[in-house]
């Protein structure tokens, strides 16, 4: 019963790391494509797509727009150093 509640316990992080993954969002897009059923038309099949498609680029828009005010503020906070003397090949 132990071992059985430790490979659970295990499984959760290993299933959340692969699901927010890209190889989880394709998998993911393409059941959500397939989800829609026989489509006759292209028209709904490429919709679908580019619906998916905006949804991870406004993802990763998110997170680069995170990452670059995390570095302004690490540079702003940054205190100035004193300048290094030049080196010189001359020892």
């Amino acid at each position: 019963m132990l071992p059985t509640i430790f490979i659970l316990i295990l499984l959760i992080p290993i299933l959340a790391i692969v699901l927010d993954s890209p190889v989880g969002r394709a998998l993911a897009g393409r059941l959500e494509r397939k989800g829609l059923g026989e489509a006759p038309d292209m028209i709904a099949e490429r919709m679908a797509f580019l619906e998916g498609e905006l949804e991870r680029l406004t993802t990763e828009v998110r997170k680069l727009e995170e990452e670059s005010q995390f570095m302004h503020d690490l540079l702003a906070d940054r205190q100035p150093t004193e300048a290094l003397p030049p080196v010189d090949g001359t020892d």
